[in-house]
Protein backbone atom coordinates (compact mmCIF):
# COMPACT_ATOMS: atom_id res chain seq x y z
CA UNK A 1 0.00 0.00 0.00
CA UNK A 2 0.95 3.40 -0.56
CA UNK A 3 1.19 6.12 1.97
CA UNK A 4 -1.99 7.96 1.33
CA UNK A 5 -4.08 4.37 1.89
CA UNK A 6 -2.43 3.81 4.88
CA UNK A 7 -2.42 6.93 6.55
CA UNK A 8 -6.56 6.83 6.10
CA UNK A 9 -6.89 3.14 6.81
CA UNK A 10 -5.18 3.39 9.88
CA UNK A 11 -5.39 -0.13 10.89
CA UNK A 12 -4.69 -2.80 8.38
CA UNK A 13 -8.31 -4.58 7.40
CA UNK A 14 -6.96 -7.69 9.15
CA UNK A 15 -6.35 -6.28 12.28
CA UNK A 16 -2.74 -5.44 11.91
CA UNK A 17 -0.79 -2.34 12.41
CA UNK A 18 1.08 -1.06 9.05
CA UNK A 19 4.96 -0.97 9.30
CA UNK A 20 7.28 -0.13 6.18
CA UNK A 21 7.89 -2.85 4.52
CA UNK A 22 11.82 -1.75 4.07
CA UNK A 23 13.30 0.59 6.06
CA UNK A 24 14.80 3.58 4.39
CA UNK A 25 18.42 4.10 5.33
CA UNK A 26 19.94 7.64 6.02
CA UNK A 27 24.00 7.42 5.73
CA UNK A 28 26.41 9.10 8.09
CA UNK A 29 26.68 11.86 5.60
CA UNK A 30 23.12 12.02 5.25
CA UNK A 31 23.15 12.46 8.65
CA UNK A 32 25.68 14.63 8.95
CA UNK A 33 23.47 17.06 5.82
CA UNK A 34 20.85 17.65 8.48
CA UNK A 35 22.41 19.71 10.52
CA UNK A 36 21.65 22.97 11.02
CA UNK A 37 18.22 22.58 9.29
CA UNK A 38 15.29 24.23 10.88
CA UNK A 39 12.52 21.96 12.43
CA UNK A 40 10.04 21.66 10.05
CA UNK A 41 12.76 21.35 7.22
CA UNK A 42 14.86 18.92 9.37
CA UNK A 43 11.43 16.78 9.82
CA UNK A 44 10.64 16.58 6.50
CA UNK A 45 14.05 15.16 5.50
CA UNK A 46 13.41 12.49 7.65
CA UNK A 47 10.04 11.65 6.67
CA UNK A 48 10.53 11.98 2.92
CA UNK A 49 11.18 8.42 2.50
CA UNK A 50 7.91 7.19 3.67
CA UNK A 51 5.80 9.44 1.42
CA UNK A 52 7.55 9.52 -1.93
CA UNK A 53 5.35 8.81 -4.61
CA UNK A 54 2.40 10.45 -2.67
CA UNK A 55 3.88 13.80 -1.50
CA UNK A 56 6.64 15.81 -3.28
CA UNK A 57 9.26 17.20 -1.06
CA UNK A 58 8.00 20.71 -0.98
CA UNK A 59 4.71 19.71 -0.31
CA UNK A 60 5.99 17.85 2.89
CA UNK A 61 8.11 20.76 3.89
CA UNK A 62 5.10 23.37 3.36
CA UNK A 63 2.90 21.21 5.51
CA UNK A 64 5.42 21.34 8.25
CA UNK A 65 6.20 24.59 8.31
CA UNK A 66 2.37 24.90 8.53
CA UNK A 67 2.38 22.05 11.29
CA UNK A 68 5.26 23.98 13.46
CA UNK A 69 4.36 27.47 12.71
CA UNK A 70 2.14 27.70 15.90
CA UNK A 71 4.64 26.25 18.32
CA UNK A 72 5.46 28.23 21.11
CA UNK A 73 9.27 27.70 21.08
CA UNK A 74 11.00 28.83 17.99
CA UNK A 75 13.53 25.80 18.45
CA UNK A 76 9.67 23.55 18.28
CA UNK A 77 11.45 20.93 20.27
CA UNK A 78 14.32 22.76 21.82
CA UNK A 79 17.02 20.47 24.24
CA UNK A 80 18.06 21.67 27.88
CA UNK A 81 20.85 20.29 29.74
CA UNK A 82 20.36 19.17 33.67
CA UNK A 83 23.18 17.28 33.94
CA UNK A 84 26.52 16.43 32.84
CA UNK A 85 25.28 14.42 30.34
CA UNK A 86 21.71 14.19 30.38
CA UNK A 87 19.33 16.03 28.72
CA UNK A 88 15.50 17.05 28.28
CA UNK A 89 14.40 17.68 25.14
CA UNK A 90 10.87 19.55 25.79
CA UNK A 91 8.25 18.35 23.55
CA UNK A 92 5.50 19.97 25.20
CA UNK A 93 5.63 23.60 23.38
CA UNK A 94 2.82 22.80 20.69
CA UNK A 95 -0.75 23.99 21.13
CA UNK A 96 -2.12 21.21 23.28
CA UNK A 97 1.08 21.23 25.66
CA UNK A 98 2.08 17.53 25.13
CA UNK A 99 4.21 15.55 22.81
CA UNK A 100 1.31 14.05 20.52
CA UNK A 101 1.35 18.03 18.76
CA UNK A 102 4.33 16.80 17.00
CA UNK A 103 2.93 14.39 15.16
CA UNK A 104 -0.70 15.07 15.26
CA UNK A 105 -0.63 18.56 13.66
CA UNK A 106 1.26 17.19 11.17
CA UNK A 107 -1.40 14.39 10.43
CA UNK A 108 -4.17 16.94 10.49
CA UNK A 109 -2.68 18.69 7.62
CA UNK A 110 -2.09 15.36 5.66
CA UNK A 111 -5.52 14.35 6.01
CA UNK A 112 -6.78 17.52 4.66
CA UNK A 113 -4.12 17.29 1.76
CA UNK A 114 -5.15 13.68 0.72
CA UNK A 115 -9.07 14.11 1.56
CA UNK A 116 -9.30 16.95 -0.59
CA UNK A 117 -7.40 15.47 -3.95
CA UNK A 118 -9.64 12.89 -3.28
CA UNK A 119 -12.96 14.52 -2.78
CA UNK A 120 -13.22 12.35 0.21
CA UNK A 121 -14.23 12.76 3.81
CA UNK A 122 -13.76 10.75 6.67
CA UNK A 123 -15.03 9.43 10.50
CA UNK A 124 -11.90 9.32 12.83
CA UNK A 125 -12.58 7.38 15.78
CA UNK A 126 -10.05 7.31 18.73
CA UNK A 127 -9.39 6.29 22.06
CA UNK A 128 -7.04 8.68 24.06
CA UNK A 129 -5.79 7.87 27.76
CA UNK A 130 -5.31 12.10 28.17
CA UNK A 131 -3.25 13.85 25.87
CA UNK A 132 -3.78 12.37 21.83
CA UNK A 133 -7.23 13.41 22.47
CA UNK A 134 -6.63 17.03 22.58
CA UNK A 135 -3.88 16.83 20.06
CA UNK A 136 -6.04 14.90 17.73
CA UNK A 137 -9.32 17.44 18.13
CA UNK A 138 -6.94 20.57 17.89
CA UNK A 139 -5.22 19.16 15.00
CA UNK A 140 -9.07 18.11 13.03
CA UNK A 141 -11.26 21.02 14.88
CA UNK A 142 -13.66 22.32 11.48
CA UNK A 143 -12.08 20.28 9.19
CA UNK A 144 -14.54 20.18 6.29
CA UNK A 145 -13.60 16.54 5.07
CA UNK A 146 -13.37 15.12 8.79
CA UNK A 147 -15.41 13.94 11.49
CA UNK A 148 -13.89 13.25 14.54
CA UNK A 149 -15.25 11.03 17.67
CA UNK A 150 -13.18 10.59 20.74
CA UNK A 151 -13.19 8.31 23.77
CA UNK A 152 -11.45 8.78 26.91
CA UNK A 153 -11.69 6.50 30.18
CA UNK A 154 -14.40 8.41 32.54
CA UNK A 155 -12.46 9.69 35.62
CA UNK A 156 -9.42 9.20 34.73
CA UNK A 157 -7.46 12.04 32.92
CA UNK A 158 -6.68 14.78 34.16
CA UNK A 159 -8.79 17.58 34.55
CA UNK A 160 -6.81 20.03 32.27
CA UNK A 161 -6.71 17.13 29.62
CA UNK A 162 -10.35 16.44 29.89
CA UNK A 163 -11.32 20.55 29.38
CA UNK A 164 -8.52 20.13 26.74
CA UNK A 165 -11.06 17.92 24.70
CA UNK A 166 -14.69 18.87 25.99
CA UNK A 167 -14.44 22.94 25.20
CA UNK A 168 -13.89 22.14 21.48
CA UNK A 169 -17.02 23.40 20.59
CA UNK A 170 -17.10 22.39 16.70
CA UNK A 171 -19.26 20.67 14.88
CA UNK A 172 -17.04 18.16 13.67
CA UNK A 173 -16.43 17.04 17.05
CA UNK A 174 -17.53 14.30 19.87
CA UNK A 175 -16.26 13.58 22.89
CA UNK A 176 -17.21 10.30 25.17
CA UNK A 177 -16.44 9.78 28.59
CA UNK A 178 -16.58 6.36 28.73
CA UNK A 179 -17.14 4.20 32.19
CA UNK A 180 -14.07 1.93 31.94
CA UNK A 181 -10.30 2.23 31.30
CA UNK A 182 -8.39 3.39 28.69
CA UNK A 183 -7.53 -0.64 27.50
CA UNK A 184 -11.41 -0.68 27.18
CA UNK A 185 -11.52 2.77 24.98
CA UNK A 186 -8.89 1.20 22.91
CA UNK A 187 -10.73 -1.90 22.14
CA UNK A 188 -13.98 -0.32 21.21
CA UNK A 189 -12.13 1.43 18.81
CA UNK A 190 -10.36 -1.50 17.52
CA UNK A 191 -13.49 -3.78 17.26
CA UNK A 192 -14.97 -0.69 15.31
CA UNK A 193 -12.47 -0.91 12.92
CA UNK A 194 -12.49 -5.00 12.81
CA UNK A 195 -16.24 -4.42 11.80
CA UNK A 196 -15.50 -3.95 7.98
CA UNK A 197 -18.60 -3.22 6.62
CA UNK A 198 -19.32 -0.34 9.29
CA UNK A 199 -16.08 0.51 8.51
CA UNK A 200 -16.40 0.78 5.14
CA UNK A 201 -19.88 2.95 5.08
CA UNK A 202 -18.53 5.30 7.22
CA UNK A 203 -15.03 5.57 6.26
CA UNK A 204 -13.49 5.18 9.42
CA UNK A 205 -9.89 6.48 10.26
CA UNK A 206 -7.93 6.36 12.94
CA UNK A 207 -5.40 9.08 14.75
CA UNK A 208 -4.00 6.95 17.49
CA UNK A 209 -0.52 5.76 17.19
CA UNK A 210 -1.78 2.68 15.72
CA UNK A 211 -1.81 5.12 12.36
CA UNK A 212 1.81 4.52 11.21
CA UNK A 213 1.88 8.17 10.18
CA UNK A 214 1.74 9.14 13.97
CA UNK A 215 5.18 7.07 14.63
CA UNK A 216 6.54 8.76 11.35
CA UNK A 217 6.25 12.21 12.42
CA UNK A 218 8.15 11.24 15.75
CA UNK A 219 11.00 9.84 14.27
CA UNK A 220 11.76 12.98 13.46
CA UNK A 221 12.36 14.34 16.85
CA UNK A 222 14.72 11.42 17.73
CA UNK A 223 17.11 12.48 15.00
CA UNK A 224 16.60 16.17 15.64
CA UNK A 225 18.08 15.66 19.43
CA UNK A 226 20.79 12.90 18.20
CA UNK A 227 22.11 15.22 15.30
CA UNK A 228 22.26 18.51 17.65
CA UNK A 229 24.57 16.32 20.47
CA UNK A 230 26.89 14.84 17.89
CA UNK A 231 25.33 12.30 15.64
CA UNK A 232 26.04 10.33 13.69
CA UNK A 233 30.04 10.65 15.06
CA UNK A 234 28.43 9.39 18.57
CA UNK A 235 26.09 7.74 19.73
CA UNK A 236 22.59 8.68 21.97
CA UNK A 237 20.62 7.18 24.26
CA UNK A 238 17.22 7.76 25.02
CA UNK A 239 14.59 7.70 28.36
CA UNK A 240 10.95 7.58 27.41
CA UNK A 241 7.99 7.85 29.49
CA UNK A 242 5.57 5.28 27.72
CA UNK A 243 2.18 3.26 28.11
CA UNK A 244 0.92 2.56 24.66
CA UNK A 245 5.01 2.16 22.87
CA UNK A 246 4.20 3.84 20.24
CA UNK A 247 6.94 7.02 21.14
CA UNK A 248 9.51 4.77 22.32
CA UNK A 249 9.10 2.59 18.76
CA UNK A 250 9.71 5.71 17.00
CA UNK A 251 13.24 5.27 18.69
CA UNK A 252 13.80 1.68 17.35
CA UNK A 253 12.58 3.40 13.91
CA UNK A 254 15.37 5.82 13.88
CA UNK A 255 17.84 3.36 14.62
CA UNK A 256 16.61 1.09 11.99
CA UNK A 257 17.16 4.09 9.81
CA UNK A 258 21.12 4.67 10.21
CA UNK A 259 20.70 6.59 13.66
CA UNK A 260 23.23 5.51 16.19
CA UNK A 261 20.65 4.85 19.08
CA UNK A 262 22.38 3.40 22.27
CA UNK A 263 20.35 2.37 24.62
CA UNK A 264 16.27 2.81 24.69
CA UNK A 265 14.86 3.09 28.28
CA UNK A 266 11.12 2.44 29.17
CA UNK A 267 9.98 4.17 32.46
CA UNK A 268 6.47 2.87 33.55
CA UNK A 269 4.67 3.71 36.48
CA UNK A 270 2.86 1.22 38.48
CA UNK A 271 0.86 -0.13 35.11
CA UNK A 272 4.57 -1.91 34.84
CA UNK A 273 3.49 -4.63 32.34
CA UNK A 274 6.32 -3.15 29.63
CA UNK A 275 9.14 -3.15 32.64
CA UNK A 276 7.77 -6.98 33.57
CA UNK A 277 8.11 -7.85 29.56
CA UNK A 278 11.32 -6.60 29.61
CA UNK A 279 12.88 -8.35 32.98
CA UNK A 280 11.02 -11.54 32.64
CA UNK A 281 10.29 -12.09 28.76
CA UNK A 282 6.82 -12.38 29.27
CA UNK A 283 3.78 -10.05 29.27
CA UNK A 284 0.60 -10.63 31.35
CA UNK A 285 -2.07 -7.80 31.60
CA UNK A 286 -3.24 -6.88 34.95
CA UNK A 287 -5.84 -4.45 36.29
CA UNK A 288 -4.79 -1.01 35.47
CA UNK A 289 -4.05 1.41 38.43
CA UNK A 290 -4.88 4.71 38.57
CA UNK A 291 -1.42 7.18 38.92
CA UNK A 292 -0.47 10.49 38.79
CA UNK A 293 0.50 9.45 35.70
CA UNK A 294 -2.80 8.98 33.57
CA UNK A 295 -1.43 8.67 30.09
CA UNK A 296 0.58 5.89 30.66
CA UNK A 297 -2.24 3.91 33.09
CA UNK A 298 -2.25 1.02 30.29
CA UNK A 299 -2.06 -2.54 30.10
CA UNK A 300 -2.09 -3.83 26.52
CA UNK A 301 0.36 -1.50 24.95
CA UNK A 302 -0.80 -1.49 21.48
CA UNK A 303 2.47 -0.76 19.26
CA UNK A 304 4.34 -3.72 21.06
CA UNK A 305 2.79 -5.30 18.09
CA UNK A 306 5.46 -3.58 15.71
CA UNK A 307 8.32 -4.94 17.85
CA UNK A 308 7.23 -8.22 18.48
CA UNK A 309 7.13 -8.62 14.80
CA UNK A 310 10.30 -7.13 14.00
CA UNK A 311 12.23 -9.36 16.44
CA UNK A 312 10.69 -12.29 15.58
CA UNK A 313 12.15 -12.00 12.22
CA UNK A 314 9.17 -10.66 10.25
CA UNK A 315 6.94 -13.20 10.84
CA UNK A 316 3.34 -12.46 11.02
CA UNK A 317 1.94 -15.86 11.84
CA UNK A 318 4.29 -16.27 14.79
CA UNK A 319 3.28 -12.62 15.73
CA UNK A 320 -0.40 -12.96 14.95
CA UNK A 321 0.04 -16.26 17.43
CA UNK A 322 1.13 -14.56 20.49
CA UNK A 323 -1.22 -11.39 19.88
CA UNK A 324 -3.82 -14.07 19.96
CA UNK A 325 -2.86 -15.43 23.10
CA UNK A 326 -2.45 -12.62 24.63
CA UNK A 327 -6.15 -11.42 23.58
CA UNK A 328 -7.26 -15.05 24.90
CA UNK A 329 -5.37 -15.33 28.17
CA UNK A 330 -4.43 -11.92 29.27
CA UNK A 331 -0.29 -13.23 28.70
CA UNK A 332 2.23 -14.07 26.27
CA UNK A 333 5.82 -15.16 26.12
CA UNK A 334 8.31 -14.47 23.96
CA UNK A 335 10.85 -17.04 22.60
CA UNK A 336 13.91 -16.32 24.22
CA UNK A 337 16.00 -15.29 21.27
CA UNK A 338 13.87 -12.43 20.53
CA UNK A 339 13.78 -11.53 23.85
CA UNK A 340 17.69 -11.37 24.47
CA UNK A 341 17.68 -9.28 21.06
CA UNK A 342 15.41 -7.06 22.16
CA UNK A 343 16.77 -6.34 25.95
CA UNK A 344 20.51 -5.58 24.07
CA UNK A 345 18.74 -2.52 22.93
CA UNK A 346 15.53 -2.17 25.82
CA UNK A 347 15.93 -1.09 29.49
CA UNK A 348 12.24 -0.97 31.57
CA UNK A 349 12.43 0.68 35.03
CA UNK A 350 9.44 1.61 36.95
CA UNK A 351 8.25 4.22 39.33
CA UNK A 352 5.42 4.62 41.61
CA UNK A 353 3.40 7.74 42.66
CA UNK A 354 5.80 8.45 45.85
CA UNK A 355 8.49 7.86 43.54
CA UNK A 356 7.67 10.13 41.01
CA UNK A 357 7.08 13.26 43.56
CA UNK A 358 10.72 12.15 44.22
CA UNK A 359 11.89 12.54 41.22
CA UNK A 360 10.29 15.96 40.64
CA UNK A 361 10.97 17.27 43.90
CA UNK A 362 14.33 16.56 43.88
CA UNK A 363 15.36 17.82 39.78
CA UNK A 364 13.44 21.11 40.95
CA UNK A 365 15.72 21.48 44.00
CA UNK A 366 18.73 20.67 42.23
CA UNK A 367 18.34 22.75 38.60
CA UNK A 368 14.77 24.54 39.14
CA UNK A 369 13.45 22.72 36.34
CA UNK A 370 9.62 21.82 36.77
CA UNK A 371 8.51 18.62 35.36
CA UNK A 372 4.90 16.54 34.52
CA UNK A 373 4.42 13.30 36.56
CA UNK A 374 5.02 11.56 33.26
CA UNK A 375 8.34 13.11 32.21
CA UNK A 376 9.56 13.06 35.90
CA UNK A 377 9.00 9.65 35.00
CA UNK A 378 11.01 9.66 31.86
CA UNK A 379 13.98 11.74 33.83
CA UNK A 380 13.94 8.34 36.37
CA UNK A 381 14.46 6.01 33.65
CA UNK A 382 17.42 8.38 31.88
CA UNK A 383 18.94 7.80 35.77
CA UNK A 384 19.05 3.93 35.75
CA UNK A 385 20.36 3.84 31.73
CA UNK A 386 23.39 2.99 33.08
CA UNK A 387 25.05 3.86 29.64
CA UNK A 388 28.54 4.64 29.30
CA UNK A 389 29.46 8.53 30.56
CA UNK A 390 30.39 9.89 27.17
CA UNK A 391 27.44 8.40 25.47
CA UNK A 392 24.61 11.03 26.32
CA UNK A 393 21.01 10.29 27.72
CA UNK A 394 18.07 12.61 26.15
CA UNK A 395 14.85 12.60 28.33
CA UNK A 396 11.15 12.87 26.75
CA UNK A 397 9.25 15.55 28.31
CA UNK A 398 6.29 14.50 27.08
CA UNK A 399 4.10 17.42 28.66
CA UNK A 400 3.84 20.40 29.84
CA UNK A 401 3.49 20.58 33.78
CA UNK A 402 0.41 22.61 33.69
CA UNK A 403 -1.29 19.65 32.27
CA UNK A 404 -0.66 17.88 36.18
CA UNK A 405 -0.72 20.97 38.58
CA UNK A 406 -2.34 19.17 41.21
CA UNK A 407 0.82 16.35 41.46
CA UNK A 408 3.41 19.47 40.27
CA UNK A 409 2.10 21.70 43.60
CA UNK A 410 2.40 18.58 45.78
CA UNK A 411 5.78 17.67 44.64
CA UNK A 412 7.60 21.12 44.37
CA UNK A 413 5.23 23.70 46.32
CA UNK A 414 4.40 25.73 42.94
CA UNK A 415 1.29 25.50 40.44
CA UNK A 416 2.02 25.52 36.89
CA UNK A 417 0.75 27.97 34.97
CA UNK A 418 -1.16 27.61 32.10
CA UNK A 419 0.28 29.62 28.92
CA UNK A 420 -1.82 32.66 27.77
CA UNK A 421 -3.64 30.84 24.65
CA UNK A 422 -5.39 28.15 27.42
CA UNK A 423 -5.14 30.66 30.85
CA UNK A 424 -9.26 30.19 30.84
CA UNK A 425 -9.56 26.72 29.91
CA UNK A 426 -11.14 26.09 33.35
CA UNK A 427 -14.35 28.48 32.88
CA UNK A 428 -14.96 27.69 29.57
CA UNK A 429 -18.11 25.63 29.06
CA UNK A 430 -17.71 21.61 28.04
CA UNK A 431 -19.30 19.78 25.68
CA UNK A 432 -19.10 15.65 26.29
CA UNK A 433 -21.41 12.74 26.76
CA UNK A 434 -21.77 10.27 29.15
CA UNK A 435 -21.81 6.45 27.67
CA UNK A 436 -20.96 2.58 29.16
CA UNK A 437 -17.84 0.62 27.56
CA UNK A 438 -20.40 -1.25 25.10
CA UNK A 439 -18.94 -1.32 21.65
CA UNK A 440 -22.72 -1.88 20.13
CA UNK A 441 -23.50 1.94 21.84
CA UNK A 442 -20.55 3.39 20.95
CA UNK A 443 -21.02 2.06 17.15
CA UNK A 444 -24.72 3.46 17.22
CA UNK A 445 -23.12 6.98 18.64
CA UNK A 446 -20.88 7.48 15.83
CA UNK A 447 -23.46 5.60 12.81
CA UNK A 448 -25.64 8.76 14.24
CA UNK A 449 -23.45 11.18 14.32
CA UNK A 450 -21.53 9.95 11.16
CA UNK A 451 -25.06 10.24 9.24
CA UNK A 452 -26.04 13.45 10.88
CA UNK A 453 -23.02 15.28 9.61
CA UNK A 454 -22.70 13.63 6.04
CA UNK A 455 -26.21 13.28 5.40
Amino acid sequence: MNFDEVLLAGLARDGGLYVPENWPRFSATEIRALRGLDYASFAAKVMAPFVEGCLTPDELTALCRDAYAGFTHKAVAPLKQVDANLWLMELFHGPTLAFKDYALQLVGRLFDHVLTKRGETVTIVGATSGDTGSAAIESCRDRKAVNIVILHPKGRVSEVQRRQMTTVMSANVRNLAVDGTFDDCQTIVKTLFNDLEFRDKYNLSAVNSINWARIMAQIAYYFWAAVALGAPDRPVAFAVPTGNFGNVFAGYAALRMGLPVARLVVGSNRNDILTRFFETGAMTAQGVVPTLSPSMDIQVSSNFERLLWEFLGRDGPATAALLTAFGTDGGMTVPAPAWTAITALFKGVRFDDRATQDLMRSLYRQTGEILDPHSAIGYGAALAAQTPADIPVVTLATAHPAKFPDAVKAATGLHPALPPHLADLLERPERMDAIAADPARIMAYVRDFAEGRNG
